[in-house]
């Protein structure tokens, strides 16, 4: 019933948008969504986020229970840590770290779609001057690539960049794709002249070990490091634990939210990583 309904609407969307007032009702539609914002309050801190669609809806409902790993995480980090959030999203944990620890941010990420809403949610929270965006993929190397994306709504995840498998290791079927800069952790510090993070949350739907291949020198001097792994992905786990190893760092914890106990993503787990 919910699909037809949003198709219903999708078709007299289309028919209204061939009219002058069928446009103008369309743009204030759009407008007022992307307008529509939600407060959200976890742990002491409280976050404005826009919520324009049913993800972003859910991503401020569930804030407190859908990852509370890392929020544990990000609730010991020392305060004004320089933090490096790769794969920020719409920005939560990057508001919730600047907010509760004091962190200096730098959000990396790359959808289109997903950075307008990024940078609403930092001036809402009023953060643009303690986190900074950054709007590439990050990559084993420079070079441009394709990131393909299974949606093109606000707040959408599971995108690939310069790879052809998904966050499950298995050929993924784009619905959008474009050409846009990949590069390194280490090219992000010897290139773009950014400080190396003390912390880094990387969640980017699969391709965690390609990442960590091309940040050898930023992981030697991170303090600590918090990932998306899924251990049903063996290549990716297994890499993934090499480059950690080598760089000195130690495996602390690993855990997921119940939620996801019976769910697809069962094999997902975040994994904590130090080297104190």
């Amino acid at each position: 019933m919910k699909n037809l309904l949003r198709r219903l609407i999708e078709s007299l969307v289309k028919v209204l948008g061939s009219t002058r007032l069928g446009k103008a009702i369309s743009e204030a539609l759009i407008k007022a969504g992307l307008e529509r914002v939600e407060t959200v309050q976890s742990r002491g801190v409280v976050m404005k986020l826009a919520v324009p669609n049913s993800i972003n809806r859910f991503r401020a409902k569930s804030f407190s229970s859908k990852e509370p790993e890392t929020l544990d995480w990000i609730d010991q980090l020392p305060i004004g840590s320089k933090l490096w959030d790769i794969g920020a999203n719409i920005g939560l944990y990057s508001i919730y770290a600047a907010q509760k620890r004091k962190c200096r941010v730098v959000a990396f990420e790359p959808s289109v779609f997903n950075l307008e809403l990024l940078a609403r949610n930092l001036f809402l929270n009023d953060l643009q001057n303690q986190a900074s965006i950054l709007p590439v993929a990050l990559n084993d190397g420079l070079g441009i690539n394709q990131l393909r994306m299974t949606t093109t709504e606000w707040g959408g995840a599971l995108s690939s960049f310069g790879q052809s498998f998904g966050w499950d290791g298995l050929t993924m079927e784009p619905t959008f794709s474009f050409s846009t800069l990949g590069i390194s952790m280490d090219e992000v510090v010897s290139l773009l002249r950014l400080d190396p993070p003390d912390f880094i949350k990387l969640d980017v739907d699969g391709i965690e070990h390609i990442i960590l291949r091309g940040g050898k020198k930023v992981l030697a001097g991170v303090r600590g490091i918090l990932l998306e792994i899924n251990e049903g992905f063996h290549v990716q786990k297994e890499e993934a634990e090499r480059h950690l190893k080598s760089a000195g760092l130690k495996l602390i914890t690993k855990s997921h939210a119940p939620m996801f106990d019976n769910s697809q993503f069962a094999n997902l787990f975040n994994q904590s990583w130090s080297r104190d």
